[in-house]
């Protein structure tokens, strides 16, 4: 019986992060946005962003050179962090280049649901209706998925994430979409 539910196990772990890694690699087209919306990540106890932060952040420079528009910098300040997650960004881009009127640190949200509906606040307000959405690669069908619950229109661009991450992050997300489906339904 414990091997069977061993299998089982393996089974559904394996099955998660073939849905996520699927989820990935079909994501539709990016297309021309008027703004950019980056999702947080960690930022260490220096105060220096994690790599995945670094490397969202760097797709989304790369982004704004390509087409500037407004980036919103999404997320609030964690247990272990000294700032919020969406100040650190707006730092780092500015340090990068990016005018300061084209930086909104949005940092009241504590996971992908408020960031995309405290982004969408501040898209009304501007006027703003078409998104791309930044965060790692992992994590970008979902947030799309997010995006249509809350009202943005939007597309994604996926940031790499470290290889030796894989099976813990598509881990995470399949668990993750698990209970994005379970909260859908119960809607």
């Amino acid at each position: 019986m414990i091997i069977v539910l061993a299998v089982l196990g393996l089974i559904a772990c394996l099955a998660l992060i073939g849905f996520v890694y699927i989820k990935e690699k079909t994501l539709p087209a990016q297309a021309v946005s008027d703004v950019i919306i980056v999702l947080g990540a960690q930022v260490k106890e220096d105060g220096t962003p994690s790599v995945a932060l670094e490397r969202r952040m760097q797709a989304a420079l790369e982004t704004y050179q390509e087409h500037p528009s407004l980036i919103i910098c999404c997320g609030a300040r964690g247990q272990r962090e000294p700032e919020a997650e969406g100040t650190v960004m707006v730092r780092w881009l500015k340090a990068a280049g990016v005018p300061e009127d084209h930086l909104v640190a949005e940092t009241e949200s504590f996971n992908t649901r408020q960031n995309l509906q405290h982004a969408k606040e501040i898209m009304e307000e501007r006027q703003l209706r078409q998104a791309l959405v930044v965060t790692s690669d992992y994590h970008v069908a979902r947030a799309l998925a997010l995006c249509k619950q809350v009202g943005i229109e939007a597309t994604g661009k996926g940031s790499p994430s470290k290889p030796e991450y894989f099976l813990k992050n598509h881990i995470r997300e399949g668990l993750s979409w698990i209970k994005f489906l379970w909260e859908s339904v119960r809607q």
